[in-house]
């Protein structure tokens, strides 16, 4: 029997100390009859235990231990922002339900690179966006980069010896990961242009290992436009994937499931963002035997984003739509004034009445977007040095921030890419990429007037 001055009953949450006021007083039961006493009390603790409120440390603990361990307080109210769940893994209540958790038989978090509270209730959040009045219930996993999200999404869904159809105007580093390294396992890419319909079903009739078809609608940099319905329409007809970035739009611009698309997938560091402050991914799709495919995938490659960066792109998704149409009316008025300039050979931005994908922008997309692209009359060099003679402009290689970035493709984010291939999308020497800010837009404006002098 346990001595008579003290007694410690412990449960899961609680911890429960007796103390006879006086130990001449106390009552020596036989150990049979206190077993069963000590039963009933704690049967008791563990129906009610849930509902005590903690009012001491352990006390059976040192002070040394109960530093180590963690105290497990009772929850009251949900709090009013997201928490960041800063742990790399979470504790259970026994092993029965490790078991049930791991097994999949109950929800539950394991460790940070399966997913966490915070990662998950981002994702969430942005599979709902991207399925407002769509007519699906879109999953989402949020990755470490939006490189990430394409390279997991890929490995998760294709097999070696598929081969995947593509665009050269897409963003510089998609392409070298398909030539570089999809392509040493044995998926490979073929580019060609999406604008004739006829020439993309005789390039699937003609290669029978096309597995999926992966798009840019506005492509980066060129802001070139893929008919979302059409692409989708034929890839159903003969049991092919569709992929989309949907990076530049958001689905505050277009909502690609809309128009039957499988996959969408976001460098949520750009505008979703919108800060500059963090770097993420995001993966989307409609089919839940997709779903466990991916998130296989992700768990086992290790590419999942974390609770900090999570945490960051919750906060800038608050301001999504505020910044976006901010975005969108600088850079309207930008690509209006450029298109006006003596020193400038054309521009990209399909607000323009006269963009040859401006028709069908309208008719996919909210809004015509913060990007714009444009050449200069000139050389490589005269090109940088209006690059350089900008001054609220920052030469980044990003995209979707509040402030205005520039970048030159060629020389950067495109500079891998075949100087053949990329030229004969436009994508030139004298081209500069905008990333129009929410600034004053007079001052962006005056900035360029200055740098074009």
């Amino acid at each position: 029997m346990p001595p008579a001055d003290k007694v410690i009953i412990k449960t899961r949450a609680s911890s429960v100390l007796f103390r006879p006021v006086d130990p001449s007083t106390v009552c020596v039961f036989p150990y049979t009859i206190h077993n069963v006493i000590m039963k009933a009390v704690r049967l008791i603790l563990t129906i009610f235990e849930k509902k005590l409120p903690i009012t001491m440390p352990n006390q059976g603990l040192s002070l040394k231990s109960f530093c180590v361990s963690e105290h497990k307080d009772t929850k009251t109210t949900q709090p009013h922002q997201l928490p960041v769940y800063a742990t790399s893994s979470f504790a259970f209540d026994d092993v029965h339900e490790s078991i049930e958790i791991f097994t999949g038989n109950k929800k539950g978090h394991v460790y940070s690179r399966y997913g966490n509270p915070t990662m998950d209730t981002v994702a969430a959040k942005i599979a709902l966006m991207e399925g407002y009045n769509c007519n699906c219930t879109p999953f989402a996993f949020i990755t470490s980069s939006g490189m990430s999200a394409i390279s997991t999404l890929l490995y998760a869904i294709l097999n070696a010896g598929d081969a995947l159809l593509t665009q050269a105007n897409i963003y510089g580093g998609t392409t070298e990961l398909f030539n570089k390294v999809m392509a040493r396992h044995g998926l490979k890419p073929i580019f060609t242009r999406f604008d004739d319909l006829a020439e993309v079903e005789d390039t699937l009739e003609n290669n029978p290992h096309i597995k999926a078809i992966y798009l840019e609608t506005p492509s980066n940099p060129t802001l070139d436009c893929v008919d979302l319905q059409a692409v989708a329409n034929l890839a159903k007809s003969k049991g092919i994937i569709t992929i989309i970035d949907n990076t530049f739009c958001t689905p505050y611009l277009q909502q690609p499931f809309n128009y039957g698309i499988d996959f969408i997938i976001h460098s949520s560091t750009k505008y979703l963002n919108g800060h500059g402050n963090s770097i993420s991914g995001i993966i989307l799709g409609k089919d839940p035997n997709d779903e466990v495919k991916i998130k296989t995938t992700l768990k086992l490659m290790g590419s999942t984003s974390n609770a900090w960066d999570a945490w960051l792109l919750n906060n800038g998704l608050k301001t999504l739509a505020i910044r976006m149409d901010a975005h969108c009316q600088n850079a309207l008025q930008l690509a209006q004034w450029l298109s006006n300039h003596s020193k400038v050979e054309r521009v990209n931005y399909l607000g323009l009445t006269d963009h040859p994908y401006h028709a069908l922008a309208s008719k996919q997309m909210k809004a015509f977007g913060g990007m714009l692209s444009f050449a200069i009359k000139g050389s490589q060099n005269e090109t940088l040095d209006i690059m350089n003679k900008l001054k609220l402009c920052t030469q980044a290689p990003t995209l979707g921030d509040v402030d205005t970035l520039i970048l030159h493709p060629a020389t950067s984010s495109h500079l891998n890419v075949d100087k053949s291939l990329r030229e004969s999308f436009g994508i030139t020497d004298n081209l500069i990429r905008v990333s129009v800010g929410i600034e004053e837009v007079q001052d962006i404006i005056g900035d360029f007037e200055v740098a074009l002098k």
